[in-house]
This record gives C-alpha cells, sequence and structure tokens, in this order.
C-alpha cells in the first residue's frame, strides 16, 4: 500500500539538471531541505558552487557537478561522477531549458538545433545514463521531465519550444512504458507561466498583463506552486503513477479566454 505524501526525503539522492539558478535551484533547496542528498548539474560552475555553500550553510548536503546537457559526453562523464560523489542515485530531476521566443520565420536552423538539443535531446540522454545507472543498481527510481502547457498547447513565437517539450510528453510516456520492468517510474509536469528573474520582466509589459488575463486565477505561478506535484512524484504515495503528465498552471490550459 503506498504511503502518505512525506516532506522526509531523507536517504534519497536527487539529481537535478539546470540547478544554477531559478526552479532548478529551487528544486535543489527545497529537497534537500526535507533531508534529501542532492547532485546538482548546469554548466555554470560558480553558481553551482555558491548553491551547494548555501545548501551546506543550512545544514544540507550537495554536491556540484558541471555538465552541458547538449553534449551527450557530457552527460555521461557527470553521471559517473555524481554517482562517485553521491552513491546511487534515486530519482532524476530533468530541469534544464532554454526558451528563446521568435517567429518561425526568423528562426535560424542553429535556433531551432540549440532548442532540441537542451529540451529535448539532453533530458533523453540524460534520463538513459541515470536510468542505465538505477538498472545496473537494480533499485528502480522516479525520474521527473519538466514539461510545459507548451507541450499540449500552441503559443505564438515558441514553435522550437513548444515542439521539444510536447516531444518531452511523449518521451516521458516512452521511458515510462519501457522502463516499467525495471520499477523506474517516468512522469513530467508541465508548468503554466512561473514567475523567475527570466520571466519577470515580461509579465510588467502590456503583452504579459494581457497574458496574466487568461489565467483563470489570475495570477503566475511562484516556484513553491511546484512543491506539491514534485513531492507527490518523489513519493510513495505516488507509486503506482508513471507515465502521468501532471499540469499546474492556474488553470490557463482549460480556458478559452
Amino acid at each position: 500500500m503506498a504511503g502518505k505524501i512525506t516532506a522526509d526525503l531523507s536517504g534519497m539522492t536527487i539529481l537535478i539538471t539546470g540547478a544554477s539558478s531559478g526552479i532548478g535551484a529551487h528544486f535543489a533547496e527545497m529537497t534537500a531541505s526535507r533531508g534529501a542528498q542532492v547532485v546538482v548539474t548546469a554548466r555554470r560552475r560558480d553558481k553551482l558552487e555558491e548553491l551547494v555553500a548555501d545548501i551546506a550553510a543550512k545544514g544540507g548536503r550537495a554536491h556540484a557537478v558541471t555538465v552541458d546537457v547538449t553534449s551527450a559526453t557530457s552527460i555521461r562523464d557527470g553521471v559517473a561522477a555524481a554517482v562517485k560523489a553521491a552513491g546511487p542515485i534515486h530519482a532524476l530531476i530533468n530541469n534544464s531549458g532554454v526558451a528563446p521566443g521568435r517567429p518561425l520565420l526568423g528562426e535560424s536552423a542553429e535556433d531551432w538545433d540549440q532548442v532540441i538539443a537542451t529540451n529535448l535531446s539532453g533530458a533523453r540522454h540524460m534520463a538513459v545514463e541515470v536510468a542505465r545507472q538505477m538498472v545496473e543498481q537494480k533499485s528502480g527510481g522516479t525520474i521527473i521531465n519538466m514539461a510545459s502547457i507548451l507541450g499540449l498547447r500552441q503559443g505564438s513565437h515558441v514553435t522550437a519550444y513548444a515542439t521539444s517539450k510536447a516531444g518531452l510528453v511523449q518521451l516521458t510516456k516512452q521511458m515510462a512504458l519501457e522502463w516499467a520492468r525495471y520499477g523506474i517510474r517516468v512522469n513530467a509536469i508541465a508548468p503554466g507561466y512561473i514567475e523567475t528573474p527570466m520571466t519577470a520582466a515580461h509579465f510588467e509589459t502590456d503583452a504579459g498583463k494581457q497574458q496574466l488575463l487568461r489565467i483563470p486565477l489570475r495570477r503566475l505561478g511562484q516556484v513553491e506552486d511546484l512543491d506539491g506535484p514534485i513531492l507527490l512524484l518523489l513519493s510513495p504515495s505516488s507509486s503506482f503513477m508513471t507515465g502521468s503528465v501532471l499540469v499546474a498552471d492556474g488553470g490557463h490550459l482549460i480556458s478559452s479566454l
């Protein structure tokens, strides 16, 4: 029988990509504060080391590993370094992503390739490397892919991003199907508009304010609004969930506004 959703993540080692700032850094701090050992990855080593120091100062356990998710070699070496530093990985939060806003006719092939390489291929390669480790350890585990409501609907000037996130939704379901036999559960979270340092300025503009009016709850999401879905998917209470996509968007997806 599944247990209650718990805030106690003691004994769990979680690898988090894209953790140098924003949502990824928040996930690292939040899960470490609940007892998890975290391995934070990104390209910016200085930011990772600052995050690790902050977590340690609060009594948490964290390790920094530099990884470029657009490089399969970097991912392979990074996962090996994470296991060496922290031991077997029990959960992966696939959070790395880029979100340039360009009209399709103004987007270069290089722009497209960067988004797909980061948001989709990078998530695939990271999940595969972590899953291999889970299979070798015969431990099972949990993989959480950070998708987006733009993987489930359309938006202006975000074709590459929306396509990458739609692919990530399907990738989540394919991974869940293939890896269930190993006790590896794979789910996705599809956030709506979340306030971060990168998005805050946009929502002060007239266009951003108009977007807010189309959200039934009439507000931006906060990073803390994603804590519940993350903790649920890390919890034994979700032990019968795999291949699911949890939407956290203030009702935006179901709105016709």
